[in-house]
């Protein structure tokens, strides 16, 4: 298998640092540049560049600067997905994020880790992952995804929560690292009939 091959596979793979495809990061980091460039209200030119970026980009994908990404071709949204300040995906394997996914500021979705061997890390032995967010999914403000997890359809996680094995659907998770509090039940729906606006 080619390189590519490999870091598009859903399975996890060890890899040496030198062999990542530096031209695809290269431009990568100059569409994230021009995206965290753009005006609050340059909406269809941040489209295009996200178009140019992801792998798979929903019409309905919003993110706010400044984004950054290791490749772009690795991720894809599949309906409305709203991406707050300041996040960073490390998408050395598959990123998938559900329709309905609810990302808030400073949160890191990382597929790539490091060897725990010194001498192996220092040689830029590396390990990665795939990354799954199910359908409406809320991620927490400065929580932290790592490779390899799944956070199952209309789960919540915390804030700060380091997330390093997978979430069931319909529950609360929080901690480092993070575990399930519990369900997500009728108790936690809002009363519609007190909006303000």
């Amino acid at each position: 298998m080619d390189v590519l091959s490999v870091m598009q596979s859903n399975e996890p793979y060890v890899s040496g640092y030198a062999n990542f495809p530096r031209e695809l990061s290269r431009r990568a980091k100059k569409l994230c540049w021009a995206y965290n460039q753009t005006s609050p209200d340059e909406e269809e030119k941040r489209r295009g560049i996200l178009q140019q970026l992801f792998g798979t980009c929903h019409p309905l994908t919003g993110i706010e600067p400044d984004f950054h990404c290791d490749y772009g071709f690795n991720i894809h949204t599949h309906g409305l997905t709203v991406i707050n300040y300041n996040c960073s995906i490390l998408d050395t394997s598959p990123v998938n994020i559900g329709a309905g996914a609810f990302i808030a500021p400073n949160v890191c979705l990382a597929c790539s880790g490091h060897a725990l061997d010194g001498e192996q890390r220092a040689r830029g032995i590396g390990t990665s992952a795939p990354i799954t967010l199910e359908e409406n999914v809320w991620i927490g403000a400065s929580a932290v995804i790592l490779g390899g997890v799944t956070i199952g359809a209309g789960s919540v996680i915390g804030a700060g929560s380091v997330v390093n094995r997978d979430i069931p659907a319909g529950v609360i998770a929080a901690g480092v690292p993070c575990r399930v509090l519990r369900k997500v039940t009728e108790k936690d729906r809002v009363d519609e009939g007190k909006l303000a606006f």
